[in-house]
C-alpha cells in the first residue's frame, strides 16, 4: 500500500479550475501534497506509522512523515497529521488506534482524540460504530501488526423474486426484481431525520416493501441499503434516526432490519448505502476496483476491490475532509470544517444558493430546493449552472485525494444531485478540472455516470441482489 503523497502520484499544476461560487476552496490534497515534499526534504524528519485495528481482526496501516519542527516535544499537532488521521478514520474506520512515534506526538494523537480534543467527534462516534471506547496506544520504537484486510464478495445473485431497498433522508426507494428483471420501482418521499418515533421508519418502509411485493408472485429474499454505519444487519449509527432517543434506538432502531426480516421470514441483508453504489457500478461496468459515490441528502461512498470484496471499511466519506481551509464550511452535526457533506449532496446545493444569488423560501425543504435548483439549470438559468459547475470543479479537485487513500480504477458518480441538466454539468467540469489536473497524463482512473433511471433507483435494485438464494 501506498503510504506518502508524490508529486507523480497528483500533480499539482498551476492555475488550476477554481469553484466559481467559492474561489477561496483549498483542495487538501494539495496541502497534504506540499507538506509531504517539505517532510521529505527535511533531514531531521521522523516517521510517524499509524495502524488502524477494527474489532473483526482487520487492519489497516499507514505511514506519515512530520518535519522535525512537527515533531519536537513543544510543538502542536499539524494539521496536516489531524486531517490525514480523520480521513482514514471515517474512510477506514477502527476502534483502536496504534502509534509508533516518539512519545511527544503519541501523546498529542491520544489528546486530539480526547473528550477535548479536536477529533473528539470522530472517537465517539468510532465507540458508537465498533461497541466500544476508541484507543489510543503509543508503540514507540516497536512495529505495529501488519495490514490485514479482507471482506466477502458483494451481491450479484439474481435469482427468485426479490425485494430491494434504498433509504437516504430526503427518499426512500424499492425496487421488485424478478430473476435479475425490473418489474417494479419506485421513490417515496420522507422525512425520516425529524422524527422521534421509530415506528414512522419502520411501518413506512414496511408500506413501500409491501406495495412493491404485490408486483411479484412471492418473495424470496429482500436486500437493502441505508445510509448510516451498520455491522450483521445492525444499525449502530444513523443520522435517518437522529432524532430517536438513544433508549428507543437501543431498543428499537438498532434491532429495525433483524425484525424485519422476522416478519417476512425470508434472508434478508442490508448493508451500507456507500457500497451498494459500489456494487451497482461493478454490476452495470462489470469491472471492480470501483469506488462509489452517491450525491443525494449527504454524500455516500463505498469501495469494492480488485476481487469484488467489501473490506469492513466505513467508507463515511462525508465526514471526512476535503477542503484545508479552517474557515471551510462546518457540518451541521459533527461541526467539522471542509468535509464531503457540505460539497457532494443537497447541503452543497443548499450553501451556493446565496452566492449565486438565488433566493428560495426558508420553508422548503432540501430535496424541493434542489428540484427548483434543477428546474432553473433545465431552462439554462447562469446562476443555477454556476451552482453545478462549482460542485463539478469540487468534485474534480477532490477525486485524486480518494484515490490516493482507495485503490480504485473507476469512480462512480451517482445520486439526485447528479440528475438532468444539472448533473451533466457537474460531470462535465469535474472531468476539465481533472484533465488540468493531470495536465498531460492520462488519469489513474475513469469517472463514470450510469444512465438517468440508474442515477435515481440503482442503489434499490443493486440492493435486491445482496441476499443469497435461499438453501445457497
Amino acid at each position: 500500500m501506498k503510504t506518502n503523497l508524490s508529486p507523480l502520484d497528483h500533480p499539482a499544476q498551476p492555475a488550476l479550475p477554481r469553484p466559481p461560487l467559492d474561489p477561496d476552496f483549498q483542495p487538501l490534497l494539495d496541502h497534504l501534497l506540499a507538506y509531504d515534499q517539505a517532510a521529505g526534504r527535511d533531514p531531521g524528519r521522523v516517521e510517524v506509522d499509524l495502524a488502524l485495528q477494527r474489532t473483526d481482526g482487520t487492519v489497516s496501516r499507514w505511514t506519515v512523515n512530520l518535519t522535525a519542527r512537527d515533531a519536537a516535544a513543544d510543538a502542536p499537532t499539524p494539521p496536516h497529521l489531524l486531517g490525514i488521521i480523520k480521513f482514514l478514520l471515517w474512510s477506514r474506520g477502527g476502534a483502536t488506534l496504534l502509534v509508533n512515534a516518539p512519545d511527544p506526538v503519541a501523546l498529542r494523537i491520544r489528546q486530539a482524540l480526547g473528550p477535548d480534543g479536536q477529533l473528539h467527534f470522530d472517537a465517539k462516534l468510532m465507540a458508537l460504530a465498533y461497541g466500544c471506547p476508541m484507543t489510543v496506544e503509543s508503540r514507540n520504537g516497536n512495529a505495529l501488526p501488519p495490514a490485514q484486510e479482507g471482506g466477502p464478495p458483494l451481491g450479484g445473485h439474481w435469482k427468485g423474486c426479490r425485494l430491494g431497498f434504498d433509504l437516504g433522508a430526503s427518499d426512500f426507494k424499492i425496487a421488485a426484481v424478478r430473476d435479475g428483471e425490473v418489474v417494479y420501482s419506485a421513490e417515496h418521499p420522507w422525512q425520516p431525520v425529524t422524527q422521534p418515533d421509530p415506528a414512522y421508519h419502520y411501518e413506512r418502509l414496511q408500506a413501500g416493501l409491501k406495495e412493491a411485493a404485490t408486483h411479484l408472485p412471492r418473495v424470496d429474499a429482500i436486500g437493502g441499503s441505508s445510509a448510516g454505519i451498520l455491522v450483521n444487519n445492525q444499525i449502530r449509527v444513523a443520522s435517518l434516526f437522529r432524532a430517536v432517543p438513544p433508549t428507543l434506538f437501543a431498543a428499537q432502531v438498532s434491532t429495525f432490519f433483524q425484525r424485519m426480516q422476522k416478519e417476512w421470514n425470508v434472508p434478508l441483508a442490508v448493508v451500507n448505502d456507500g457500497d451498494v453504489t459500489a456494487l451497482a457500478g461493478a454490476l452495470a461496468l462489470q469491472q471492480s476496483a470501483i469506488l462509489g459515490i452517491a450525491m443525494g441528502s449527504s454524500e455516500a461512498a463505498g469501495f469494492l476491490d480488485e476481487q469484488g470484496r467489501i473490506l469492513g471499511w466505513l467508507n463515511e466519506l462525508a465526514f471526512a475532509p476535503v477542503d484545508a481551509r479552517a474557515e471551510a464550511p462546518r457540518d451541521e452535526w459533527s461541526g467539522a470544517a471542509g468535509v464531503g457533506a457540505q460539497y457532494f449532496s443537497q447541503q452543497a446545493v443548499n450553501r451556493l444558493l446565496k452566492p449565486a444569488g438565488i433566493a428560495l423560501p426558508d420553508t422548503m425543504l432540501l430535496p424541493e430546493k434542489l428540484c427548483a435548483v434543477q428546474a432553473l439549470a433545465q431552462q439554462g438559468d447562469p446562476r443555477a449552472e454556476r451552482i453545478f459547475e462549482t460542485i463539478g470543479v469540487y468534485l474534480g479537485h477532490t477525486l485524486p485525494l480518494y484515490h490516493h487513500f482507495y485503490a480504485f480504477r473507476h469512480a462512480l458518480i451517482l445520486g439526485r444531485v447528479t440528475s438532468g441538466r444539472g448533473g451533466e454539468l457537474l460531470i462535465e467540469h469535474a472531468r476539465r478540472t481533472l484533465a488540468a489536473r493531470y495536465a498531460g497524463q492520462k488519469a489513474p482512473f475513469n469517472l463514470q455516470v450510469p444512465d438517468e433511471k440508474s442515477r435515481r433507483v440503482g442503489q434499490a435494485v443493486a440492493a435486491a441482489s445482496l441476499p443469497l438464494w435461499p438453501g445457497a
